[in-house]
């Protein structure tokens, strides 16, 4: 049981790495028209708002699995 936690945070761990990287850096999309920070409102779409829930959730699952493994 044990080792099928160790491998199974392996795996979150390594995913949550990826979409973390995968994201984009800076202010989004009003980087891209020249628009600083503040100066528009911006929402996250499609992909990229599935990106960002997904790394919460993969977060979440880690954070439970360590406490798990802590307590076995």
């Amino acid at each position: 049981m044990h080792k099928i936690l160790n491998i199974i945070q392996i795996i979150i761990s390594v995913l949550l790495i990826c979409c973390i990287l995968i994201q984009q850096r800076g202010g989004g999309g009003a980087a891209v028209f020249g628009g600083g920070a503040g100066e528009s409102y911006y929402t996250k779409r499609g992909f990229e708002k599935i990106l960002f829930v997904s790394t919460i959730i993969l977060a979440g699952l880690f954070l439970i699995l360590a406490f798990v493994n802590l307590l076995i």
